[in-house]
């Protein structure tokens, strides 16, 4: 930046005129970009009072005000300029913020803050970068196929985070063509940190035996269940479930006894188990008891068999009686029209008939008989 200050000043005149020159190499550095200022400041005469070195004095200031000002022009010039493409493009859309990640029981969410744009609704995309990725896959992250481009302020990484090592996370706002910058969770997750509550446990009695069911929390779970018999807690059983959701036998009480049960979860990925469950205790039937809520089944049991025993008898001895000698209605042909005797009597005169014209040929004649016939 170059400045030439000229100043004229005449005792004569009542006024005084200040030229000042400003090379600005503000656009290019080859000085092509020249910014010419002619500054004319007419400032009043001090007849008198003020000698002739206080006006050169004046023009000096003067020059060095435009100077400030263009430097000004120059410093905002620069700053704004590499920010241009950003500002048309518009991905200077905020970035979401408060990102955590909330584990229970092995369930693993990551949360954040909603980036709120007026009248629009914002899309996020989430990618985590897991150790392999980060030591031997060039820093690269991996996008969350179930979490990319949802409305909703979190994600299920639960299937994601599939091993015990440190993972990264980070999530991006959009709308449109805008894009935020990606928003890192600060620090890393570990789903060894997540935390474990106790199972849910229902106890129940079924007469004389034990019955437990678990809540489900997924296969990497299973559940050691404590028991024992109230007043006998030195003697404690021990059983280690691995399937929940359905209604376990544990064992087969005392009549009139009450049994304790309490339950703890244990992951063995992470090696890790939950605190116990509260104890709930359930107490056996006694034998009085269920003889007496039964005795009106059992005798409503014992008439019916008795009296449908008679019935029973008759209809075996029926279906028995048809099966073997099964009673058939004789045909047209073989019911007599007569009387038997009459029968009889006819048959026999049909026989005296028929010996009446008996007659013994010798073998000659029979067989000339049966060539006979045999040649017609």
């Amino acid at each position: 930046m170059q400045l030439n200050v000229e100043v004229r000043s005449s005792s004569s005149s009542t006024h005084m005129t200040t030229t000042g020159t400003v090379y600005n190499h503000c656009g290019n550095s080859d000085g092509n970009s020249v910014l010419n200022i002619q500054v004319a400041a007419r400032l009043r005469a001090w007849r008198g009072s003020w000698p002739r070195k206080e006006n050169a004095r004046a023009g000096y200031i003067w020059a060095s005000f435009l100077i400030c000002s263009e430097m000004a022009i120059c410093f905002r010039f620069f700053i704004l300029f590499p920010l241009m493409p950003l500002l048309v493009s518009g991905v200077l859309l905020p970035s979401p913020r408060n990102i955590t990640i909330l584990s229970t029981n092995m369930k693993h969410f990551l949360v954040w803050s909603p980036v709120i744009v007026p009248g629009e609704a914002v899309k996020y995309s989430v990618e985590f970068q897991g150790e392999y990725e980060r030591d031997y896959a060039n820093d690269s992250w991996i996008p969350i196929g179930e979490c990319t481009g949802i409305s909703v302020t979190q994600c299920d990484i639960t299937e994601d985070i599939s091993a015990t090592v440190p993972y990264n996370l980070r999530v991006r706002a959009a709308l449109g063509s805008q894009a935020s910058h990606w928003a890192t969770l600060n620090g890393f997750f570990n789903r060894v940190t997540t935390s474990l509550i106790p199972p849910m446990v229902t106890v129940t009695a079924d007469g004389y035996h034990l019955l437990v069911e678990l809540e489900h929390l997924g296969r990497a779970f299973e559940f050691w269940i404590f028991y024992w018999r109230k007043g006998q807690e030195h003697k404690i059983y021990h059983k280690v479930l691995k399937d929940s959701g359905t209604t376990v036998h544990l064992d087969t009480m005392e009549g009139g006894a009450e049994y304790c049960v309490k339950a703890q979860s244990y992951v063995e990925a992470i090696n890790r188990s939950s605190n116990f469950s509260q104890v709930q205790c359930v107490r056996a039937e006694d034998g009085k008891t269920i003889l007496v809520t039964f005795a009106p089944l059992f005798f409503f049991v014992f008439v019916v068999t008795v009296l449908a025993l008679p019935w029973v008898a008759w209809k075996t001895c029926w279906i028995c009686q048809y099966s073997c000698f099964p009673n058939e209605s004789l045909p047209d042909t073989l019911k007599l029209t007569e009387s038997p005797a009459r029968i009889l009597n006819y048959r026999g005169e049909e026989m005296e008939k028929c010996d009446e014209f008996v007659q013994v040929l010798p073998p000659e004649e029979l067989l000339l008989r049966f060539w006979i016939h045999e040649t017609l």
